[in-house]
């Protein structure tokens, strides 16, 4: 059995109208220093960006997503950023910014897989919740 390996992971947000402080979990951001994993996921709902701001650039929203991912597995398409050390990536990722695309803050966790915990934090926060039944 593997041991427990800290990870850190943030979640990417879309604020369409950074006025208005509304936004959208998007995707995960994970890291699990030891490992050397650094990976992101992207879901990005369309109905619901749409639904915070009909005038929304959904191209150029699904660019920056896409970037990101990119910088999170070194490709060149992430430019100059994917370059950097994968610690020193996540830190350019996860920095606070006034923008349409942003993070959470960053939080802490314990896996024995990295890869399964950003399945399992998808599910939790961005991906959209089960309907409920309600009694009868």
């Amino acid at each position: 059995m593997h041991a427990a390996e800290v990870y850190d992971y943030a979640i990417v947000r879309v604020v369409p109208r950074v006025e208005r402080e509304e936004f959208l979990n998007a995707g995960v951001i994970v890291s699990c220093q030891r490992t050397g994993f650094l990976q992101a996921a992207i879901e990005l709902d369309e109905a619901r960006l749409l639904a915070l701001d009909p005038q929304a650039d959904v191209e150029t929203v699904r660019r920056h997503l896409r970037a990101i991912e990119a910088i999170c597995a070194g490709l060149p398409e992430g430019g100059p950023i994917a370059l950097l050390p994968y610690r020193a990536r996540f830190h350019w990722l996860t920095a606070r910014r006034s923008s349409i695309i942003q993070t959470s803050p960053v939080h802490t966790g314990l896996c024995v897989d990295a890869g399964s915990a950003l399945g399992r934090i998808m599910d939790r926060m961005v991906r959209p919740l089960p309907a409920q039944r309600r009694p009868a």
